[in-house]
């Protein structure tokens, strides 16, 4: 999973490139997240802020290498899948008790957090 505040990069900023960049992840434990993605792995989108919702999924398109803002970092290139059906807000993602152990609700400040398949399964029938 993938988290940004939307006033600042939105699902809908993400579609209309089609394909982009996830850079400028500065936090060590999110930057180890983002190395362990791999080729055509499934990444949901999270709007943070206000809206607190899964809003869309994307496929990692190119595997880590370094960021290019900041080559002492990581970056990934993700492309567009899809828009989820129905955004999952955070409330329902909480409500869920087969989600307690979801990293996202542990870890809540990192911009980058591992789902595991059963969760990701579940998530994704919770937005179809």
């Amino acid at each position: 999973m993938v988290k940004s505040e939307p006033g600042s990069y939105s699902w809908s900023d993400f579609v209309a490139k089609n394909e982009d960049i996830w850079d400028g992840v500065r936090n060590f434990q999110a930057r180890n997240y983002l190395r362990e993605m791999q080729l055509g792995d499934l990444v949901f989108f999270y709007h943070s802020g206000k809206e607190k919702a899964i809003v869309g999924i994307a496929e990692v398109s190119e595997e880590e290498f370094p960021d290019p803002k900041d080559e002492a970092w990581t970056a990934v290139k993700l492309k567009v899948k899809s828009d989820l059906k129905n955004a999952i807000p955070l409330a329902a993602i909480k409500a869920e008790e087969r989600l307690s152990e979801l990293p996202m609700l542990k870890q809540s400040r990192l911009s980058v957090l591992p789902v595991g398949k059963e969760a990701f399964d579940l998530l994704l029938k919770m937005g179809s």
